[in-house]
């Protein structure tokens, strides 16, 4: 049948000859070399300032960040830096979390170039000063996984993304490492760039290590990037990987670690196939250690690891304990590099990982997770963000994402912190409320959420030897006494955010 005999048909209209396409184009064979492909419609953009112009950014836009670098970010400050010398005004911040080395944003707040912040966390000078009232606009708090749904959602528009990336090819192929070469700046996973790398109206990718195409396997792929800049520096290695995890000889954490870990073996989740996630402190690095030993006895792998992802976890995968590695966030070198390595160790999404519109999210399918926590209250919920001063000093990260979902949360916690309770009465600021956590675990006793009875029955047929909460909150009262109340203004300076978007909490200004 020719082209001709199909004109019958209502598309006809839509097709053309293939030899025609060809004529017109005038394309008969490609024959440029590879130096020529390199340079023929790639994406490379001279300078940051022309980018930026490009990508027809203006005044009160959205401009997002991933935190990939940790406290040796310098992307940030050079961007906005270079946004205010171009005279930009009154822009939001959705950056999915600040560091302490993000102080220089405090001056580009006062002069008017960020009007807003969204985010997951604050820390350092930049949180103080948010604290003691900096902006007019309270800062949006949200979880990683609500802050993955709100982008996919359209509650959370950016318009313009700015991702810095290990490595990138001219075509926006961009990765956490550079394959066989250069190390010093390797951020590994890059979850939670991906997210707004795949809905933002603009992306540019700031690289400062240009590769041949394609720069495969990578986190974020060609047709996700508009533009491409290298600059000389795109972050610290010492803040990048420095400082994220630490092992722990501190007795009080090696007791808390213990406890859990008889928490998790008698739960009933502790079998064949199981799947976890732990954090990055002492005590949740010192379980994972405990877990081994019991996997190796009880000759019980688990299916995968989600989350963070730390050495200590890569060690289990490496000796055949954990069989799939789930990554959205490569927390050391060792991660970085598995990453790179290994097959089996796979970098997600934050909507992946954590979106609560998503009814294959990673999250909802742990077994177990084991969580960290500034101060826990007598109706288990949990803050991660705000200080005993009222300050914010912390990043909601996954936390209410992975106690949600995971069958069983475990949150460990010291009684006190020097002459601080841990476990208080109400906590200052609720982030993870309490009916999605399971089990508080201190070095003085272990309590069981009231709502999760069989649970409670499985430890105490174990002989764990279980208190109630309010038993704890009155021994560290006795401890270190009853702390005066932090006081406040009466001027909103964070809303925190639950992972549908809703408000579950005000943070107020601390008054001086």
């Amino acid at each position: 049948m020719e082209l001709k005999d199909i004109a019958q048909f209502p598309f006809a209209g839509e097709l053309r000859s293939i030899k025609g396409m060809f004529q017109e184009s005038g394309v008969v064979k490609n024959t440029r070399t590879l130096a020529e492909r390199e340079i023929y419609h790639n994406k490379i953009v001279d300078s940051l300032e022309e980018v930026i112009r490009l990508s027809g950014l203006k005044d009160g836009m959205t401009i997002s960040f991933h935190h990939h670098f940790r406290n040796g970010d310098y992307i940030v400050n050079m961007v906005v830096e270079k946004l205010a010398q171009m005279g930009f005004r009154n822009l939001v911040l959705a950056a999915s979390s600040l560091s302490d080395c993000h102080w220089p944003l405090i001056e580009h707040i006062k002069s008017g170039v960020i009007r807003r912040i969204e985010t997951s966390g604050l820390r350092g000078k930049l949180a103080e000063e948010v604290s003691h009232g900096l902006m007019e606009v309270p800062v949006v708090f949200r979880s990683h996984g609500g802050r993955a749904g709100a982008i996919d959602k359209g509650e959370l528009p950016i318009d313009v993304a700015f991702l810095g990336a290990p490595s990138c090819d001219p075509y926006g192929n961009a990765n956490g490492y550079v394959r066989d070469e250069d190390e010093k700046v390797t951020c590994g996973s890059m979850g939670y760039a991906r997210v707004d790398a795949a809905r933002a109206k603009k992306v540019v990718v700031i690289t400062n290590h240009i590769v041949h195409y394609p720069n495969a396997p990578f986190a974020i792929p060609e047709h996700d990037v508009d533009y491409v800049v290298r600059v000389d520096e795109i972050g610290d290695p010492t803040g990048i990987m420095s400082g994220a995890t630490r092992y722990t000889t501190n007795p009080k954490e090696l007791v808390i670690a213990e406890w859990a870990a008889k928490v998790i073996l008698a739960s009933g989740r502790f079998q064949q196939g199981f799947s976890f996630q732990t954090g990055t402190g002492g005590a949740s690095l010192a379980v994972t250690r405990l877990l081994e030993a019991e996997m190796v006895r009880r000759h019980i792998t688990a299916s995968f690891a989600l989350g963070g992802i730390t050495g200590s976890i890569v060690e289990l995968h490496e000796k055949g304990l954990i069989r799939k590695l789930l990554d959205v966030q490569s927390f050391d070198l060792k991660a970085a590099r598995s990453l790179r390595d290994n097959r089996f160790h796979q970098q997600i999404s934050a909507s992946y990982y954590a979106s609560p519109y998503g009814e294959g999210t990673a999250v909802n399918q742990l077994d177990v997770v084991v969580l960290s926590a500034l101060e826990v209250d007598c109706d288990f919920n949990a803050n991660v963000l705000t200080g005993a001063d009222g300050v914010i000093r912390g990043a909601i990260g996954g936390h209410p994402d992975t106690s949600f979902g995971a069958s069983v949360s475990i949150v460990v916690v010291p009684l006190t912190r020097g002459r601080i309770p841990c476990v208080v009465r109400h906590v200052n600021t609720v982030v993870t409320p309490g009916k999605t956590v399971d089990v508080i675990v201190t070095e003085c006793g272990i309590a069981v959420n009231p709502r999760r009875k069989m649970l409670c029955q499985r430890l105490q047929r174990a002989g764990l030897k279980l208190c109630s909460i309010e038993q704890l909150q009155r021994k560290a009262e006795q401890l270190v006494g009853i702390p005066k109340p932090v006081e406040y203004t009466g001027k909103v300076v964070g809303i925190v955010t639950y992972r549908d978007g809703s408000a579950i909490d005000y943070i107020y200004q601390v008054r001086e």
